[in-house]
Order: C-alpha cells, then sequence, then structure tokens
C-alpha cells in the first residue's frame, strides 16, 4: 500500500510539472489574430499563425523547439506569433480556410502573415507534420527559409 502511495504521488508530482499546453482551448483565435494584425501594421512585422492541437505531439514538440535558443530568438526577432487551437479538427477550421487551408495535410501547421493579412507563406504539404522527428537545426533552417519567403514576398 506504501508503494502504491509512493508511486501515486510521484505521478502527481510529475503531472503538477508538466509543460504548460500550448494551445489555449478557450481563446478567441479570431480576435488574437486581429490583436496581433493590428500590433503589426505598427511594427511592420509578419504574423507567424501556427495552427494546433494539445493532442498533438508534433504540435508541442514544434512548440516547445519555438521557445528556446536560436528557434526562439528567430521567432521573436521575425515575427508575431498567434496560437490557433484546431480541437480535433472541429474548431477555428474557417481561419485556416481562410489562408488555403494549411492543415489539410496535418498538423502542427503554419501561415505567415503581412501586416496587411496578406498570406506570405503557408504549409500546404505537412512540412511540419513531424515536429517531434525535425531537429531543432532543422526546425530553425525550415523556419530561416520561412522567413525569407516571406521577405521576398513584401
Amino acid at each position: 500500500m506504501t508503494a502504491r502511495l509512493a508511486l501515486l504521488f510521484a505521478f502527481a508530482l510529475t503531472l503538477a510539472h508538466a509543460a504548460p499546453l500550448p494551445y489555449d482551448e478557450n481563446a478567441d483565435a479570431k480576435a488574437d489574430l486581429q490583436r496581433a494584425l493590428s500590433a503589426a501594421k505598427t511594427s511592420g512585422t509578419p504574423v507567424l499563425v501556427i495552427f494546433g492541437a494539445n493532442w498533438c505531439q508534433d504540435c508541442r514538440a514544434l512548440d516547445a523547439a519555438l521557445q528556446t535558443g536560436k528557434n526562439a530568438e528567430l521567432v521573436k526577432r521575425e515575427f508575431r506569433v498567434v496560437k490557433v487551437d484546431v480541437g480535433r479538427f472541429d474548431k477555428n477550421l474557417d481561419i485556416a480556410e481562410a489562408y488555403g487551408n494549411p492543415i489539410k495535410k496535418g498538423i502542427p501547421a503554419a501561415v505567415v502573415l503581412s501586416p496587411d493579412n496578406k498570406v506570405l507563406y503557408a504549409t500546404r504539404l505537412g512540412e511540419l507534420a513531424d515536429a517531434r522527428n525535425m531537429s531543432e537545426t532543422g526546425i530553425y533552417d525550415f523556419f530561416k527559409r520561412v522567413t525569407q519567403t516571406a521577405k521576398g514576398q513584401r
């Protein structure tokens, strides 16, 4: 019995220290996107929209990778970020459709928008759908290319 209690306690501690979930399931994604676009007009910085869900391991891996090291520096320097929760492909689908349905081939998916809400780049082939198996360098290289493509479109 004591061993079970100790195991249960250890499990509870693990859950308490687990990373927070990256997608706010109660967020108003349209309002968040409008706020980011409004701020982007002032700064001239493009908006990076990341579509994903908390149940998706690749989405969580990508979010973790974008929070640290050179990936975090690149994203912070180049974009205003909005995370859009797609639930189980039953939420915010109208937002994805408005930008060419980048989630069609899987999540996470990304769209880069100009401050005036024009698509500068969008994943179309599930480029990030295997994010958990991409290295930090692989993710960095991907977003570096996206940055260059977006700059070329402005």
